[in-house]
């Protein structure tokens, strides 16, 4: 063990006028699916990556690795295959109230966000790990990586680009396009970039605090 060193002793007044600041920040996030194909700096990427690693995670296991996609090939192979899940989805496997509930959201099985954006990062879970021939256990891994993903996408904002949480299901088709180890699953694809001049966001408003806090005092 070490000694704990905060980054600074904040006042009452300190605390109420930070966390209304990050409030205001996060809330302006906005899922946008229309992507520029203006080039992102790849140490950006990288460095926004390293925040989200920064994670608690299950027995400090950090069970998770970022796949970072830049090829057009790749990508194209990519929406092809994400399109052909998402068409069944789509037509055969959602029901009608899914199908409804994502009406007002505008989305279909067409993602050509996949090849536009400069950069897919597709998260892995690590549900165990290969030491010495061995299987070693992670722990809470859908949980870790999930709080990672979550450091992942407020990274992305703050640094002034855009992001989608695409879940094509299943997603098996990317740990064989990307030659993962048995040891990972496909856990979370986001597209990473600018938005586009004409970007547009669905009307939608967020719960308030009376419908999302139950206090016990």
């Amino acid at each position: 063990m070490i000694p704990f060193q905060p980054s600074f002793t904040p006042t009452e007044v300190d605390l109420l006028a930070r966390s209304r600041a990050f409030f205001e920040q996060v809330n302006s996030r906005r899922t946008v699916r229309d992507f520029s194909d203006k080039p992102v700096p790849r140490d950006v990427i990288e460095q926004l990556i390293m925040s989200a690693s920064t994670a608690p995670s299950g027995a400090h296991k950090q069970p998770w690795t970022f796949c970072v996609i830049g090829d057009p090939v790749l990508k194209t192979q990519i929406r092809a295959a994400a399109e052909a899940e998402e068409h069944r989805s789509y037509t055969s496997r959602m029901s009608a109230e899914w199908l409804d509930d994502l009406a007002p959201l505008g989305t279909d099985w067409q993602k050509p966000f996949l090849e536009i954006a400069p950069y897919l990062i597709i998260v892995f879970r690590r549900i165990f790990e290969f030491q010495a021939e061995a299987k070693r256990p992670n722990y809470y891994v859908m949980e870790s990586v999930g709080i990672a993903c979550g450091f992942l996408l407020t990274a992305i904002h703050d640094a002034g680009l855009v992001a989608l949480t695409h879940t094509p299901s299943p997603m098996d088709f990317l740990t064989k396009l990307l030659d993962r180890p048995t040891n990972e699953k496909p856990f979370l694809l986001i597209p990473v970039g600018y938005p586009a001049p004409t970007a547009t966001v669905p009307n939608i408003h967020r719960k308030p605090a009376e419908e999302v806090i139950v206090w016990y005092e």
